[in-house]
């Protein structure tokens, strides 16, 4: 009957969230609620949200103090000498126009927000791509695989869900996943490459100078993406070394990554913008962005706490296992792995993450099969998500590219879904998921 009562609260759940009749924070909030009441878990129904959102309190601060950092970082101008140094070496080939694509997206998407990846890589590059009659398939599909590997870090979104569900820190499922998000970047960079190739084949070297001059400015960049009286150029060597020490913490893992982001953040703002009234200015420009993340993370504590707290997830977890053939339950990291890209792609992270995922986790102990290793499988499939129709992010690229939605997904499906399979093999290999 429990198990029964946890399935019938998921479908709701995923049906609510998917025919956005609540939204994922509301329905994170509200429906564990009835169902728990329903249950007979009326009088416990208190401390078992309370519990909840302990727990991913850690996740949520982390996330908060991330996005604020690297949009602070975007804010500076810390990527403007990348930006202008691409722009310059690029010039008329279309080899490199579409490598530099890969390097400046992925770096952009550091900070985890694929609005802001799109609008600076696009900004940036597409007057070269139609200057050059280049595909804009290309820049967007590149755009996107690059946001789809780097979408893995705790603070992108599918990590730090995934984190939460399942009760992980970010050493127990992030870490290990490092070099294979190396291994999925390198293939970004060979498929930009192969791009680049046919593209040059097709169009040949260009020598335009001046006109070169005039579209690929650094000046003009940094007008399209942020006001100049925020831009600290003087101040470029500190917020690079600054970033460089706190993405080596990160890797050390000798200190919370909660921490490590507040602290890093409090420096970066005193250093950068010591005027009261230009610090609040700044935080309020990426407000938007982190509480919609963190708000979700800290509802979704409430939906975990009841969850856990009324035994629904153990129900459901044995019902889970009774169904699975045995022959199946020690291939369920790679069966998690493939099936997250169809999964991600056809639901939101939120319903996978949060509604599927500590179900499949919970099962798997029964073979022996940890919820860290389950966790990262999990996310492997982030290539494929984020070229679904349900990210809105997407869709912006879409309109300032001006290309057809359904015309980026035949061109870069089998690409993304080509990603995700190569960071699965990376990860047999180097036995960060077993089989």
């Amino acid at each position: 009957m429990l198990s029964l009562l946890g399935f019938a609260m998921i479908t709701a759940f995923m049906y609510l969230i998917m025919s956005k009749k609540l939204t994922p924070m509301v329905a994170f909030m509200l429906i564990p609620i009835v169902f728990g009441i329903i249950g007979g878990f009326a009088k416990g129904i208190g401390p078992m949200m309370l519990e909840g959102v302990k727990d991913v309190a850690p996740t949520s601060i982390m996330i908060l103090f991330a996005i604020l950092y690297f949009g602070l970082m975007i804010d500076t101008g810390l990527f403007d000498p990348l930006i202008a140094f691409i722009l310059k070496v690029v010039k008329g080939d279309p080899l490199k126009i579409v490598v530099g694509t890969a390097v400046l997206s992925m770096m952009v998407a550091l900070d985890g927000d694929g609005t802001t990846t799109y609008m600076i890589t696009a900004s940036a590059l597409l007057p070269l791509y139609k200057k050059l009659k280049m595909n804009p398939l290309i820049l967007a599909g590149i755009a996107m695989l690059s946001m789809g590997v780097m979408n893995m870090t705790p603070w992108g979104g599918a990590s730090a869900m995934a984190m939460s569900s399942l009760g992980l820190t970010s050493s127990e499922l992030f870490f290990p996943l490092i070099p294979v998000m190396g291994i999925g970047l390198l293939w970004v960079l060979f498929v930009s490459f192969i791009f680049g190739r046919k593209e040059r084949k097709r169009l040949g070297v260009i020598d335009f100078q001046d006109t070169f001059k005039e579209i690929a400015s650094a000046s003009e960049i940094v007008q399209s993406t942020e006001l100049p009286e925020y831009r600290r150029p003087r101040l470029l060597w500190f917020n690079f070394v600054l970033t460089l020490v706190l993405l080596v913490c990160l890797i050390m893992d000798f200190i919370p990554l909660m921490i490590l982001f507040m602290v890093a953040f409090a420096i970066a703002l005193l250093v950068n913008y010591p005027n009261i009234k230009d610090q609040q200015k700044r935080i309020s420009s990426h407000a938007a962005n982190a509480v919609a993340v963190v708000s979700i993370i800290i509802a979704a504590g409430i939906f975990i706490g009841i969850m856990s707290g009324t035994h629904m997830i153990d129900a459901m977890a044995k019902t889970l296992v009774a169904i699975i053939p045995d022959v199946l339950g020690p291939y369920l990291p790679v069966i998690v792995a493939l099936l997250s890209a169809p999964l991600t792609f056809v639901m939101s992270n939120n319903a996978f993450y949060f509604g599927v995922l500590p179900i499949i986790a919970q099962a798997a102990e029964a073979y022996g099969i940890s919820a860290s290793e389950i966790g990262r499988a999990s996310i492997l499939g982030q290539p494929v998500h984020i070229i679904s129709p349900l990210i809105a992010a997407a869709h912006l690229l879409m309109r300032m590219v001006e290309i057809e939605f359904i015309d980026l997904q035949r061109f870069l499906m089998k690409w993304a879904f080509g990603t995700t399979i190569v960071m699965i093999i990376a990860s047999l290999v180097l036995g960060v998921i077993s089989i």
